[in-house]
């Protein structure tokens, strides 16, 4: 018997929730649901497993949910570490993707031995 986990997050943006999955390798597609009472759609994250029982970000109209059953978990590492490097991958996304909006651009992005990472973004002042 399944019992799925709903497990809140803070990922609002799917762009910078994909560009942290790609950044990480972790192999995922999209699936667009319509909701229920209603003609809107929009667009999950899923992410495959051998097993079939496959680890989706949902949509819940404020953010992606994660959702999973634990009993058939097969990614490398705990769900703990699993959602805080993917949190670590999008913080650093959206610093990225919002910073280059307002004229700075990242000069390095390094992933550090201690699991931290660098981010250095430069700005030119064109003004004379």
């Amino acid at each position: 018997m399944s019992h799925f986990t709903h497990m809140k997050t803070r990922f609002q943006n799917l762009f910078y929730l994909e560009k942290a999955l790609n950044r990480l390798n972790i192999v995922h597609k999209q699936e667009q649901t319509i909701a229920q009472n209603s003609k809107s759609s929009h667009i999950n994250l899923v992410i495959p497993q051998s097993n079939n029982y496959d680890i989706e970000f949902c949509w819940n109209g404020q953010e992606y949910e994660l959702v999973f059953d634990l009993s058939f978990w097969e990614q490398p590492y705990p769900i703990e570490n699993f959602i805080d490097r993917i949190a670590q991958q999008y913080a650093g996304e959206v610093i990225i993707g919002e910073s280059q909006k307002i004229g700075f651009q990242p000069i390095k992005y390094q992933q550090n031995s201690d699991g931290s990472n660098t981010l250095v973004l430069e700005r030119w002042n064109n003004e004379k």
